[in-house]
């Protein structure tokens, strides 16, 4: 008769422990910092970065004490905490590879350069899902834009603006201008694996022009306009702004020529301090909450069928009426990492 052997109990601090390294694991995969984790939980990156390597040997049963079993993993510690430095605090150009955007085939080829280590890509997607990673639409930033100019706006232009509204009484603004088309598509849609989805185009081609404004309130104004902006059409929309404010306003726009022209300006210094006009930072679109309005309206419009320019308009004109309405939608296009430094100009 076969011997049977009697397993040994699982004490309470190693349970403790075991639930530990858990709970720090599951916080990484869920895009807490490794740094941040590793320091909540009072222990070395080292040890943290040790854990998913363990996790990614064996799984929750690899974490115990004592349990090692599973197939031999291909990449330990010290390696997936350079692979995460690596991805976070850098792009492929610094590592000789030829693109600025990091996909499953470049962090392949990296690790196989780096370590020789060879993984699929599949492997490579449940790497850097391990290490709190996911596949994520980047924010473009012109490589001409002046950080010099980006911090005094941030230090000193736009808080002096803001402590001039409170003493005004002023309302601020945030303008921008955009052309819409109807072939702008960026939707999404479900179909079949390996088969690209269809949608009938009606092969017409319509667009509008609009200008919009809004403030850390809640408040959104739009106008459309035929032909191309310039300072009149500007100062008129302006004029509008201002009625309907029924106080002064501060402007804070991007610096295009027709924001700058004649017509412009006349009319501020017309207006006595009623109307001021500041400009962003030159290439820091990312700094103007009214992006949003236009970034939200594109992808609502873009899952509508419209066949004619009267449809066209007519749906986008519902979508931005519906933004309108939304005061919590406008207050979230100032809570965004870029834009919320203006949320409390009220």
């Amino acid at each position: 008769m076969a011997r049977q052997t009697k397993k040994k109990p699982i004490s309470v601090r190693s349970e403790v422990r075991y639930e530990r390294r858990r709970t720090a694991l599951e916080a990484v995969r869920n895009g807490e910092s490794p740094s941040d984790v590793a320091r909540v939980m009072k222990v070395p990156l080292r040890t943290l970065f040790t854990w998913i390597a363990r996790y990614r040997k064996g799984g929750d049963h690899a974490l115990r004490e004592g349990q090692r079993s599973g197939r031999p993993r291909k990449l330990d510690a010290a390696m997936m905490q350079w692979l995460y430095k690596a991805i976070t605090l850098g792009e492929p150009r610094q590592y000789q590879l030829p693109f600025c955007l990091w996909t499953l085939a470049l962090v392949r080829l990296l690790l196989k350069r780096k370590y020789g280590i060879e993984l699929s890509k599949s492997g490579v997607s449940r790497l850097l899902g391990h290490l709190g990673l996911s596949p994520q639409r980047p924010i473009y930033r012109s490589y001409k834009r002046n950080p010099e100019d980006m911090k005094r706006y941030l230090d000193e232009t736009f808080p002096g603006l803001r402590d001039r509204a409170r003493r005004m009484g002023a309302i601020i603004y945030f303008v921008d201008e955009a052309s819409v088309r109807s072939d702008s598509h960026r939707g999404t849609t479900w179909g079949k694996i390996g088969q690209t989805p269809e949608v009938e185009d009606s092969g017409d081609r319509f667009s509008l022009k609009l200008i919009s404004a809004v403030s850390p309130r809640g408040d959104m104004k739009f106008s459309c306009f035929e032909g191309r902006m310039n300072g009149p059409r500007f100062v008129n929309f302006l004029k509008k702004l201002h009625s309907d404010a029924g106080r002064p306003i501060i402007i804070i726009t991007d610096g295009a020529s027709y924001h700058t022209s004649g017509p412009v300006k006349r009319y501020a210094a017309e207006s006595q301090e009623q109307v001021t006009i500041e400009h962003l930072p030159s290439y820091s679109p990312e700094l103007n909450p009214d992006e949003q309005v236009w970034n939200h309206a594109k992808a609502r419009l873009a899952k509508r069928f419209v066949a004619t320019k009267a449809e066209f308009k007519a749906a986008l004109f519902s979508i931005l009426l519906s933004i309108q309405r939304s005061t919590r939608l406008i207050l979230s296009f100032f809570q965004l990492p870029a834009t919320k430094y203006a949320s409390d100009a009220i």
